[in-house]
């Protein structure tokens, strides 16, 4: 089997990780706190100490990290991937950037003479564990085809959508739903509440009724309790919204539900919220309709 690198193993990577391992891939990795990935090593991942090592030792490497700064950081200088790439290898990176970056990068890539697709992911840690997480891959259609067997093996649905740039533009479409889907059903458990339902039988109803997208069924819960860890936190939610707007003004599309939405996340922001899991925009709403919650309450501290 071919020799795969990972590099950023936070809790989709890890997850990713720990998926492909399960699959009988032989996986080198490399994290910037090497303790958050003793689990994975536990399991037979091997290690190396920079991005560029696991890119020489790699035939295919995966990246999965927070933002376009942190891309810059694990692909620029002497030990970034850029520097371990060669001809014949490829990089596959699974980070939400704008497009613009992504095609910038994929254009260095193929200075060294490997190819780049990007393939974000559309799911939660929850699907990708349960084997139903769906991938996205822009670029090149000989190298998709070359990837796309691993990729089968960290999500039964692969989609070739066209050239570089335009799976992070998906992916963006895709989680601007997510915020907006998140505020909706708030509206809907406080309207029911605040008429005299209990907020948990209001999200039985809601999550088993016809609004109940996938995301609705396994986060809705999250407005009675959060989770010991984000799954996916403020910060990272409205940084994929921004990139929404963005791409919204350079497309000419109106997106006001995005719009209202990233408001609310911006409030969560203002109130201290920011590794609370995106969910906790119930709680912003819930702080303005007089409702109390274990979050506004300070019940639960993360």
């Amino acid at each position: 089997m071919a020799k795969l690198g990972f590099i950023g193993l936070g809790v989709m990577g890890g997850n990713m990780v720990d998926r492909l391992l399960s699959k009988s891939h032989s996986v080198t990795g490399y994290n910037r706190t090497r303790s958050k990935a003793q689990w994975l090593l536990d399991k037979g991942m091997l290690w190396a100490d920079s991005p560029r090592a696991v890119a020489e030792a790699s035939d295919f490497t995966f990246a999965m990290v927070t933002n376009a700064a942190a891309l810059s950081a694990i692909t620029e200088g002497p030990d970034g991937m850029l520097a371990g790439l060669s001809s014949g290898k490829v990089f596959v990176d699974m980070s939400t950037v704008s497009p613009d970056v992504s095609r910038v990068t994929a254009a260095k890539v193929r200075e060294t003479g490997a190819d780049m697709i990007d393939a974000p992911v559309s799911g939660s840690v929850i699907t990708l564990q349960q084997g139903r997480l769906s991938v996205m891959v822009g670029g090149r259609k000989a190298t998709f085809e070359k990837v796309k067997t691993i990729l089968l093996d960290v999500g039964p649905k692969v989609t070739h959508v066209g050239d570089n740039g335009l799976a992070v533009s998906m992916k963006i479409a895709v989680n601007l739903s997510l915020a907006v889907q998140m505020l909706a059903f708030s509206e809907g458990v406080l309207l029911a509440e605040k008429s005299g339902i209990p907020r948990a039988t209001a999200v039985d109803v809601l999550t088993h009724s016809a609004v109940a997208s996938p995301m609705i069924q396994y986060r809705g819960p999250f407005v009675l309790e959060q989770p010991e860890a984000a799954w996916f936190d403020v910060n990272m939610m409205q940084k994929d919204m921004v990139l929404a707007m963005e791409l919204g003004r350079q497309l000419d599309v109106p997106l006001p539900t995005t719009a209202a939405s990233n408001e609310f996340l911006t409030a969560a922001r203002g109130m201290g919220w920011t590794k609370y899991d995106f969910a906790c925009m119930f709680d912003v709403l819930a702080a303005m309709s007089g409702v109390s919650t274990p979050v506004t309450t300070g019940l639960k501290k993360i």
